[in-house]
């Protein structure tokens, strides 16, 4: 449905012009591109000399183009001083970040697409990939429909969605009980003797640990946890055992969780210890968000990064980088920057002057909106680079500007299996809309920069980008715009003088990680449970997700009549059982309370749910015809290493309405 009605949405509802109001209980006024680069430079200098480089902070996106994406953070983090530049990849794929640098030596999934034609058991954990990433599902359909015997599908998931429906095996697990599976698992792979104790001896180190962990989670221990039959538990260690090629697939419903990080190590646990990786159709393989949040962690796009996968808190990192990019020693600051709920507590206590949002709309996406709302509003400046007008973060903005998007812009994304396109402009931008790295690069200029920012085309940031990949894990310095136009979309690592064709299609083929010791890292961390379990007052537990036509926030698809009849609003879905002990009907309005906020919404009966848990879509905001705001609900307690919220549970309770 998105591919079928993307025309569509390049033409509704566009910012054409720069806006600005000084206060937000004003009209937007519009304004000239001049007027606003002499505004944010004033107000830039001026939160510079009273704040100091930590005033700053630009929240920025999966949408951007890998140029957009650097062009940002050379300009916060290289010019300014200020490693604030977080994006909303933080609340889809840190956990991914994180669960892969901390096991593997490096960010970066290790498979690729083939894996799906070439796995003869696949595990869907946390994924609603039917329609989260429909194409990537039907491809594993139409083989599971012509080799049935070839190819078993395991779903994870407390609902019964259409990634369940083609399963062999569905595992209807409670939620935030992810971990405890995986150690259940663990240990009958361990009772059956089926790992791979060469492979670990050779390529892994913190074995003992882990062995003694799972010793603990025995079936019925976990199963009482999980909520599910032991015979199905012990069904999927067996299919484990007996297959000769295991690929695991995991998004949000592992990502958002408070021990996300943790659960992206259980799962490559699994893989280590049956030495199901680095080969054909194995392997843990994170399936990203957005179209290019893969491009954005290769870039440094969010607060602990820099380029290449370098991080900030690395002293030679940060001279490798500030060298590349043409800036005194010591202008990257050492610390860590604020990622995104960070900024929202900064906003609140007054120590942020200037709040930069860039292709995304967290007024419907962050947790907690009534807080974040109220935290935007202290701001003295919210700027917000935007294609689509009258969003609900333009509420609260001071400045917007108008920004190119896909089709009007030439530059790069990397997808889920690192492989990298050249997306060509093939239309102009509408009225006096502007590519978001050529927003930042004359926004450096004006500031002083000059030198550093002085590009003439995409092309050229893109090549600059890539030299500062050399030999990293993420290696893209045999790639250029040419390149990709004349040969069509590339995997990296793609070194120098690599043919087009033949970059790699899989890592860590020769079982060597980028640790210390050049071993993976087998971790053993006891699972936490939900950061917000039901209680007496709040005895169900909410879970979002996506609707199969709609974008993220709506932004996109609000004004494609074919999408609004497909999903015309939003709808909670209870099950029978929770439906008759609140008194709600199928159909009818329900009140829908957690400890932050209270929504209305209308009931959808289902057996497709399990019993304790609803679940409601994520797209609806306070500016769309059926308001539905389900992250009001939700909480903003975080994974303590990558800091993604756990935005897939939240306690709550229901009620019928009462009119």
């Amino acid at each position: 449905m998105k591919g079928a009605t993307v025309g569509e949405t390049l033409h509704h509802n566009r910012v054409t012009t720069p806006l600005w109001r000084e206060r937000i209980n004003q009209p937007f006024t519009p304004i000239s591109w001049d007027q606003a680069f002499e505004l944010l430079v004033e107000r830039i200098r001026a939160t510079l000399a009273e704040q100091g480089p930590a005033g700053l902070a630009i929240y920025g996106s999966g949408q951007f183009l890998s140029e957009d994406y650097y062009m940002a953070n050379k300009l916060l983090k290289g010019a300014l001083g200020s490693n604030n530049f977080d994006a909303n990849s933080r609340l889809c794929m840190s956990s991914a970040v994180a669960g892969y640098a901390r096991s593997l030596g490096s960010d970066g999934p290790p498979c690729c697409y083939d894996d799906l034609d070439l796995a003869d058991l696949v595990l869907l954990i946390g994924t609603n990939t039917a329609e989260c990433h429909p194409v990537l599902f039907q491809r594993l359909i139409k083989r599971k429909r012509k080799q049935p015997d070839d190819l078993r599908l395991v779903v994870v998931d407390p609902r019964a969605t259409a990634t369940a429906d083609a399963a062999d095996l569905h595992l209807a697990i409670r939620p935030g009980t992810d971990l405890v599976l995986l150690h259940g698992i663990g240990h009958l792979l361990l009772e059956q003797q089926a790992l791979d104790q060469a492979f670990i001896a050779e390529h892994t180190e913190g074995y003992d640990a882990l062995e003694a962990l799972w010793r603990q989670w025995t079936p019925q221990r976990v199963c009482d946890l999980c909520g599910i039959a032991e015979a199905d538990l012990r069904q999927l260690a067996q299919w484990w055992q007996q297959a000769s090629a295991v690929l695991s697939l995991w998004s949000m419903g592992v990502n958002q969780s408070r021990e996300g990080t943790a659960t992206v190590a259980g799962i490559i646990n699994l893989h280590l210890t049956t030495a199901q990786i680095g080969r054909c159709g194995a392997g843990p393989f994170s399936l990203t968000g957005q179209p290019n949040a893969m491009g954005g962690r290769e870039v440094g796009g969010l607060a602990q990064l820099l380029p290449g996968y370098r991080f900030v808190a690395n002293p030679e990192d940060r001279v490798e980088v500030e060298r590349h990019w043409g800036f005194p020693p010591g202008s990257i600051a050492p610390k860590p920057g604020l990622a995104v709920w960070e900024q929202i507590e900064a906003m609140e206590r007054g120590d942020l002057g200037l709040w930069w949002v860039a292709a995304t709309n967290p007024l419907v996406s962050m947790p907690w909106l009534d807080r974040v709302r109220a935290a935007a509003e202290r701001c003295p400046l919210v700027v917000l680079s935007e294609a689509y007008a009258c969003t609900e973060t333009a509420a609260v903005a001071h400045l917007v500007l108008p920004a190119a998007q896909w089709s009007e812009k030439a530059g790069v994304m990397t997808n889920s299996e690192r492989r990298v396109t050249l997306c060509s402009a093939f239309r102009e931008p509408p009225g006096q809309a502007r590519a978001d790295w050529a927003i930042f690069a004359e926004l450096g200029r004006r500031l002083g920069f000059v030198d550093q920012f002085s590009y003439g085309s995409s092309a050229e940031v893109f090549e600059e980008l890539v030299r500062l990949t050399a030999g990293r894990v993420c290696d893209l310095s045999g790639l250029s715009h040419d390149l990709l136009g004349k040969h069509g979309p590339q995997q990296w690592p793609f070194p120098m003088g690599t043919a087009p064709g033949h970059g790699a299609a899989r890592l860590y083929g020769d079982h060597r990680y980028p640790t210390p010791t050049g071993r993976a890292r087998l971790l053993a961390e006891q699972p936490l449970g939900l950061a917000e379990p039901p209680c007496d007052n709040y005895p169900l537990v909410l879970t979002v997700g996506r609707y199969l036509g709609h974008w993220h926030t709506m932004t996109r698809t609000v004004h494609v009549a074919r999408v609004l009849k497909q999903h015309p609003e939003p709808l909670l879905e209870v099950n029978p059982r929770d439906a008759q002990s609140h008194g709600l009907q199928d159909g009818a309005m329900a009140v829908v309370s957690s400890r932050r906020a209270v929504i209305q919404v209308r009931v959808q009966i289902s057996e497709r749910i399990r019993p304790g848990t609803v679940f409601l879509p994520m797209h609806w905001g306070a500016s769309q015809p059926q308001p539905c705001e389900a992250n009001r609900l939700m909480h903003e307690q975080a994974d303590a290493i990558s800091k993604q919220p756990e935005l897939k549970a939240a306690a709550v309770r229901l009620a019928p309405l009462i009119t």
